[in-house]
């Protein structure tokens, strides 16, 4: 099991019955997403521990080899941007022992939601849906799917109906709006159920897809956001 990570820990209530695993996107840190737990507006029952890890720091290739905490590099090929395997898979080994070190400290698997942003959302996709243990869900937002065709020989019968959450922009210059619906449509061509959000926004996060997630949350996590 690979050294854990450094993260940002919240906490909604004394002795949390249920964790958020939320990773940030290329170049951010973990401080990124902070502002959105009080934002979400949850209860302080259950208790909800936020986890906010720390990518490791490494070159971009795509970014001119700039140094910067990324899940995995991203090369340019043949005008099309393809992920590094290798670093894909090393970060989801990192994020799996963030999964077993909550199941440690009493959290069980099916109260653990993973998620992110762009490069984190991505991570969320790939690492959740091979996970060997049933998740509460996952949430992707503005993100692709990475290693998307190995994605059938090596899904999880135990996360096959894990809830999905994915969002995205309809004015994202990043990530393409098409390149998410691909996604959407690699994992419902799967059977995954996707429930699907497009926002007026560019690579961002809006109020009402705060909202959205909010909602979501209480559906998958029992943790129905405190009316305004």
């Amino acid at each position: 099991m690979p050294d854990l990570l450094d993260a940002i820990e919240i906490e909604t209530g004394a002795a949390p019955t249920v964790s958020i695993i939320w990773m940030h996107g290329l170049g951010a840190d973990g401080h990124d997403f902070v502002d959105i737990v009080p934002a979400l507006r949850l209860p302080a029952r259950p208790g909800v521990r936020f986890v906010f890890p720390h990518a490791p720091m490494r070159p971009v290739t795509i970014n001119g080899g700039y140094v910067m905490r990324a899940w995995y590099d991203i090369r340019e090929v043949r005008g099309e941007r393809r992920e590094d395997a290798d670093g894909v898979r090393a970060s989801q080994k990192a994020i799996e022992a963030l999964i077993q070190r909550e199941t440690e400290r009493g959290v069980p698997a099916a109260a653990i939601v993973l998620a992110g942003f762009s490069q984190g959302g991505a991570m969320a996709l790939h690492t959740s849906l091979r996970h060997a243990e049933r998740l509460a869900g996952v949430m992707a937002l503005s993100c692709s799917l990475p290693l998307a065709d190995t994605l059938a020989a090596e899904a999880a019968p135990a996360n096959r109906d894990v809830p999905i959450f994915m969002a995205h922009g309809t004015q994202d210059p990043m990530i393409p709006l098409a390149r998410a619906l691909r996604a959407r449509e690699v994992l419902t061509g799967l059977g995954y159920r996707v429930e699907w959000h497009e926002y007026p926004m560019p690579h961002s996060v809006c109020p009402q897809e705060i909202a959205d997630i909010a909602a979501w949350l209480g559906r998958v996590l029992g943790v129905a956001s405190v009316t305004r």
